[in-house]
C-alpha cells in the first residue's frame, strides 16, 4: 500500500539560462518517483516517471516562460499504478521561470583598447528552447527590453570600479590613454526583485603599454638592479685582484732569485 511510503523532502528549483532542474530528497528504497508538473493555466505534465534518481530535468515542460508552475513529487510503487488510490506526493514552492531563473555568463567576443576608448563586445548566453529553424534562443529573445548589461572597468591593480550599460552587445567608455584597464560583463533584470544581477563574465585585461615595472613590480626591478650592480663591481674588480696578484707572484719570484745571483 501506498500509506507508509515516504513522501520527497527538501526540493528545489534551480535553473541558469531557462534550463531547470528539480531535486528533492531521500533516496528511494523499494519505491519510485514519478514528478507532475502543475501550472496555473496549463495541462498536467509527467516527467520522469518511475525514477530512482532524486533529481528531474523539467525543462522541456516548462516552455511558457511566464507561467507559474508547482511541482508535485510522487511516491509510488509500479505493482500499485493501476490502483485507483491517489499515491502520496510532496508539492514544491512556486516557480516563474521568467521571474526566477538565474542569467548565465556572458561571452567575451572582442575587446580592444585604442587611445583613450575601451571597446568590448560580448555574446548573449543561449537557452534550451529551439527555434523553428534549429538555432537556440538567447537570453535577449525572451527577455527583450527587460534585460540589460552592465561593464564593470578598472585600472589594472587598481580597486576603484566604474560600470557602464547597455541594451545593445558592445559598450564603448572612455580610460586613460596608456594605462591597462580589467573588466567583464554581466546581465541585470532591474524590474526583478530577487536575482537581478546575473552571472559574471570572465575578467580579462588589456595589454596596452605593459613594461616589465606593470609585469613584474618594483621590488623585482630593485633585485635585477641589486644583481646587475654586483656583476658590473665583481667584472671591475676582479681583474685588479688578479693583478695584484699576478705582479705579488712576480715580485715574490724576484726576491727569491736574489740570493743566488750575491753568490
Amino acid at each position: 500500500g501506498y500509506e507508509d511510503l515516504p513522501t520527497a523532502v527538501n526540493i528545489t528549483w534551480s535553473s541558469i539560462n531557462f534550463k531547470t532542474i528539480l531535486q528533492w530528497q531521500p533516496k528511494p528504497s523499494g519505491y519510485f518517483y514519478t514528478v507532475e508538473i502543475h501550472g496555473r493555466t496549463s495541462d498536467v505534465k509527467r516527467k520522469c516517471i518511475l525514477t530512482s534518481e532524486t533529481e528531474c530535468d523539467v525543462t522541456d515542460v516548462l516552455r511558457n516562460v511566464k507561467e507559474t508552475y508547482t511541482a508535485h513529487i510522487l511516491s509510488v510503487m509500479p505493482a500499485a499504478m493501476d490502483n485507483f488510490e491517489e499515491p502520496p506526493f510532496a508539492v514544491s514552492e512556486k516557480f516563474t521561470p521568467y521571474s526566477q531563473t538565474v542569467i548565465g555568463k556572458p561571452e567575451i567576443k572582442d575587446y580592444s583598447q585604442k587611445g583613450s576608448k575601451l571597446n568590448v563586445v560580448f555574446k548573449d548566453p543561449l537557452t534550451p528552447y529551439i527555434y523553428p529553424n534549429g538555432s537556440f534562443q538567447s537570453i535577449q529573445d525572451i527577455f527583450q527590453h527587460d534585460l540589460e548589461y552592465k561593464l564593470y572597468y578598472w585600472k589594472d591593480q587598481s580597486s576603484g570600479k566604474k560600470d557602464a550599460t547597455t541594451k545593445s552587445h558592445s559598450f564603448e567608455v572612455s580610460v586613460d590613454s596608456g594605462k591597462n584597464y580589467c573588466f567583464y560583463v554581466q546581465g541585470i533584470i532591474p524590474s526583478r526583485r530577487e536575482n537581478r544581477n546575473g552571472q559574471e563574465s570572465m575578467v580579462l585585461c588589456t595589454s596596452v603599454g605593459r613594461n616589465i615595472l606593470d609585469e613584474y613590480g618594483t621590488e623585482v626591478f630593485i633585485i635585477l638592479a641589486v644583481i646587475a650592480v654586483a656583476v658590473i663591481t665583481l667584472a671591475i674588480v676582479l681583474p685588479v685582484v688578479l693583478c695584484k696578484r699576478k705582479k705579488a707572484k712576480r715580485a715574490r719570484a724576484v726576491r727569491e732569485k736574489e740570493p743566488l745571483n750575491g753568490v
